[in-house]
């Protein structure tokens, strides 16, 4: 190790031994645990990078008095200019070390590295930044932003064209964001912002994915964003489009089964014990929230039916033998796509970031990622009563999941889902079910107002035919 990596491995732990860095990482955003009392945090590794402004990437260990522990990347650097004193987890030299992200010029000393393809090897580990073969010039000189608060990540935007996103916390393994990504970059499929490059870690005590470099789809909203204001002002022109998102859906699916001899994306027959496991999981979840549910008003729908909702579910059941399990986005709905004047793409494969990476990676009906849009369009349209006017959003929910339903049929592998029309809505309503239970959970927690949007759901359930 060199006396450059010595000073700066000295550094992150005299912040680790202060207390600095634990007491900072604990009060982030992306932070996953903040309910949880912290018993130690510990240096796992730190790369510095050649060059200026100084710069390393350490991967710190959280330690919880539970025993349990999670691991979180922090790049870590001595202040370029003037930082807010929240920023700063310490002095040196009478500078500030700050989190790299916050500080432009050292998120573009990241980039340069992924741009000259660099490995540093520590005495603990490799680290690797890699590019997509063949892929256009990264440009690092361009002027970079830092993204708005995201919630488990952080994002810095150079030029408008590229963004790089920096995982927070880490699990063992490759990251759903990058195999996806470099998976559709790699297939041709055009609605995504394709991957340009990415960095690792591999080591003795985790091997991970850090972060990545992709296109950043300029004159585009959130999806959600835009569904929201286009549904009070053009509701027509808002199903035209929402059809159109159903054609991109299906041909995403579509490209992600289109590759038999690549094991991780190879779609698979569902087995009578896939099915049986996923009712029998969906089962002992509706059995477990009613059971626990409170005495409340809004609750009076569903209230005493939980075993009537688990008799819907065992009938359909054995639908789930056609059709094929391939990688999903995993997290599907609204805010995850963007709508720009060249149309829907869509974003954030990490799936969800309360399941292990493992479960994220897993194969699943196609018709898991439909169901969370078919549950995003009850969210839209009770946002859009709610912020307009009930007249003007009736019947919208029912004429989007047509418009959605309708074209993602005519577009996906008809041998990726059931045969029949029929079969598809059965174990369509198997995951909306499942998405309308944990929503339900959700908001008894979270946000007690919106209680009514999952009641609704399983509701619907007990009243289809």
């Amino acid at each position: 190790m060199d006396e450059r990596s010595a000073n700066a491995r000295a550094v992150i732990a005299q912040l680790l031994g202060e207390g600095s860095l634990q007491e900072w990482l604990v009060a982030q955003r992306w932070f996953a645990s903040k309910s949880h009392a912290v018993r130690s945090a510990e240096l796992i590794d730190a790369a510095v990078l050649e060059g200026e402004p100084a710069l390393a990437v350490a991967l710190v260990q959280v330690e919880f008095a539970s025993r349990d522990h999670q691991i979180y990347q922090v790049p870590l650097g001595l202040s370029t200019g003037p930082m807010a004193p929240e920023a700063s987890l310490g002095r040196i030299d009478d500078r500030d070390v700050v989190d790299a992200m916050l500080d432009t010029a050292l998120a573009r000393a990241l980039l340069e590295r992924l741009e000259a393809e660099s490995r540093i090897q520590t005495a603990r580990g490799l680290y690797s930044f890699l590019r997509v073969e063949g892929g256009a010039p990264l440009g690092s000189d361009r002027a970079p932003r830092l993204l708005a608060v995201e919630q488990s990540n952080t994002s810095v935007v150079f030029g408008e064209e590229i963004m790089l996103k920096v995982f927070r916390r880490l699990e063992p393994g490759i990251n759903p964001e990058l195999e996806m990504l470099r998976f559709l970059t790699a297939h041709g499929f055009d609605r995504v912002a394709e991957l340009y490059a990415w960095y690792e870690y591999e080591g003795q005590r985790l091997a991970a994915t850090l972060g990545v470099a992709q296109r950043y789809v300029t004159d585009a909203v959130g999806g959600w964003e835009f569904a929201l204001a286009e549904i009070a002002s053009n509701p027509n022109g808002l199903l035209e489009r929402l059809a159109e998102l159903g054609s991109v859906t299906g041909h995403l699916h579509t490209t992600l089964a289109s590759d038999s001899g690549d094991p991780a994306f190879a779609p698979e027959q569902p087995s009578a014990e896939w099915v049986e496991l996923l009712t029998a999981t969906i089962d002992e979840e509706i059995e477990r929230i009613f059971l626990a549910l409170p005495s409340d008003d809004r609750l009076a729908p569903i209230a005493g039916r939980g075993p009537e909702v688990r008799d819907r579910l065992a009938m359909r059941r054995r639908v789930g033998l056609s059709g094929r399990l391939i990688r999903t986005h995993g997290d599907y709905h609204l805010a995850q796509t963007l709508h720009s004047p060249a149309g829907w793409f869509v974003i954030d494969f990490e799936g969800e970031p309360v399941r292990p990476l493992s479960e994220r990676r897993r194969k699943r009906s196609a018709l898991r990622d439909v169901a969370g849009m078919m549950r995003s369009f009850a969210y839209l349209a009770e946002a859009a009563a709610r912020a307009h006017s009930a007249r003007r959003t009736a019947g919208f929910e029912a004429a989007a999941r047509g418009a959605f339903l309708d074209a993602y049929v005519e577009s996906i592998d008809p041998m990726l889902l059931p045969a029949g029309r029929s079969a598809i809505d059965s174990l369509l309503s198997i995951f909306e079910l499942e998405r309308a239970m944990y929503e339900l959970q959700y908001e008894l927690d979270h946000r007690p107002d919106w209680v009514p949007i999952p009641v609704a759901g399983v509701s619907a359930l007990l009243e289809a035919p």
